[in-house]
């Protein structure tokens, strides 16, 4: 070992400080920070010197726990050059503890081993280099500038990573409050169609918001998830908008209508659909528009689907709208009870409403119903529980 700290010493024959090969450009006024870990004190006393002559703040420790205290302590440290035969921990395990701790610290073995095996383990355990003693001044020279510019090339891939991470967050969170203005503009506008029906036909004014509250309470009892609720919400709201195009002597007829004026007023689901299904963020909804009069046995209008041939928003929709229609107050007739609706809507499971349906809605509690007529009368327009 002494032979090796001689050559080693000869190795590192001091040049003029002008002509040091390697020689560290001060950048920013700091100097690169290096931690020397090796047991044997000679060859740290030469690596201090030489690289202290070269421009470097170093450190030199004895073994792999004071390098650690050293690290935790001083988190600027942009090297450590380790020894991998030492008392205690070896180099490698030191190694794996930086890597673990410290991910931004390039490390650099050396040793006086000269076993490929021992090399390729550095390596595979996070290792920038491997250097053999005795080695070249030059050598280590080269091999340290090729390290810290690797450590270097590290903290700046990291810093574009976390500014990069802020841009996409901030340009994120923008998205999502341009996104949640444009759902209160769709909203403003589903309220603008919604209401224009109402001035039309006041015979059933605030029919809409309360279906649209009684489907969605049904449809989360369901299980559906937010978004389809959505859809169904925006479907339940816009149901009738069709007979926008009603003629006013046919939607506003006190008497029994004739069969052709029942077929016109049949097409206002036809008619609905072609007026909703062409706005992009209310496609899925005009499919509830255009099958919220079909029966579940097939009787119902304007396709005679049938089953599950009905969307699943739609059959739900059937429920909660045949629950308003019972219950509202009409020219000709005071509303009923919510316990008669519901003996109603039992009574025509399996052919006017999906029987699968029916049984959820039948396991809700009665009071339920009346709750939610009350909260929407009283309330502020479109609080539905849910985003239209």
């Amino acid at each position: 070992m002494q032979q090796e700290i001689a050559q080693t010493q000869q190795g590192f024959m001091p040049a003029p400080l002008g002509e040091m090969p390697g020689q560290q450009e001060v950048v920013n006024g700091r100097q690169d920070h290096i931690l020397v870990v090796d047991d044997e004190a000679p060859v740290r006393g030469v690596l201090v010197q030489m690289l202290g002559r070269s421009g470097y703040d170093v450190t030199a420790v004895a073994d792999a726990e004071q390098a650690l205290l050293h690290l935790q302590d001083d988190p600027g440290c942009d090297l450590v050059l380790a020894d991998v035969m030492m008392p205690g921990a070896n180099g490698l395990t030191l190694l794996d503890v930086i890597g673990r701790n410290h991910p931004g610290v390039p490390v650099v073995m050396l040793t006086a081993l000269h076993d490929i095996h021992v090399a390729t383990n550095a390596f595979r355990r996070g290792a920038v280099d491997y250097l053999l003693k005795p080695f070249e001044r030059a050598q280590l020279l080269d091999v340290i500038l090729r390290a810290l510019d690797h450590g270097r090339l590290q903290k700046q891939n990291a810093a574009y990573r976390q500014n990069l991470e802020q841009i996409i967050n901030f340009r994120t969170s923008r998205l999502r409050a341009t996104m949640h203005d444009l759902e209160k503009s769709y909203n403003i506008t589903l309220e603008a169609m919604g209401d224009a029906l109402d001035l039309r036909d006041s015979e059933t004014e605030g029919h809409s918001r309360r279906v649209t509250a009684y489907t969605i309470a049904l449809a989360r009892e369901f299980g559906l998830d937010p978004e389809a609720l959505r859809v169904i919400a925006r479907g339940a709201f816009l149901h009738d908008i069709g007979k926008i195009s009603t003629p006013d002597a046919i939607l506003l007829k006190r008497g029994a209508l004739t069969a052709n004026e029942t077929e016109i007023m049949r097409q206002h689901c036809v008619r609905g659909y072609e007026m909703v299904h062409k706005i992009p963020f209310l496609s899925d909804a005009s499919e509830i528009v255009y099958a919220h009069q079909e029966n579940f046995d097939g009787s119902g209008y304007p396709r005679g689907l049938r089953g599950e041939e009905i969307p699943l928003g739609a059959r739900i929709f059937a429920i909660a709208d045949t629950l308003d229609a019972i219950t509202s107050d009409r020219p000709y007739r005071k509303g009923l009870s919510f316990a008669q609706a519901r003996e109603e809507i039992a009574r025509c499971s399996g052919s006017q409403f999906d029987p699968q349906i029916v049984k959820i809605f039948l396991g809700m509690p009665i009071e339920l119903w009346s709750d939610i007529r009350k909260e929407v009368e009283h309330a502020p327009a479109g609080t539905f529980g849910v985003t239209l």
